[in-house]
C-alpha cells in the first residue's frame, strides 16, 4: 500500500491546521478547563479560542462540545500556517 490511504499502518501523520473559534459570551473557568487543549482569550462579550486540529472529524468535536454548552458561534477560521 502507498501512504496516505485509509488503513495503512505507515500512513504519514496528519498534519494540523491552526484554527480560531469565536463564541459569545464569556466562558467560565470550568469551560475554559473544558477547552484545555486551546488557547483561551475570555473578553466581556465573546470568548476566542485558539489551537492545532487534525482533520475535519476533529472541527466538528469541538464545534459539538461548545454546541452542548449552549455557545453561540461567531466565527470558525483556519489560520494561515507561519512562515
Amino acid at each position: 500500500m502507498s501512504a496516505g490511504h485509509p488503513g495503512d499502518r505507515d500512513a504519514e501523520p496528519t498534519v494540523s491546521d491552526t484554527y480560531e473559534i469565536r463564541v459569545t459570551g464569556a466562558f467560565s473557568r470550568g469551560m475554559v478547563d473544558e477547552f484545555a487543549e486551546f488557547t483561551t482569550a475570555v473578553r466581556p462579550s465573546e470568548t476566542v479560542i485558539r489551537g492545532e486540529i487534525r482533520d475535519q472529524s476533529e472541527l466538528h468535536g469541538v464545534l459539538d462540545r461548545l454546541q452542548r454548552l449552549g455557545l453561540h458561534l461567531v466565527e470558525v477560521k483556519r489560520l494561515p500556517e507561519d512562515g
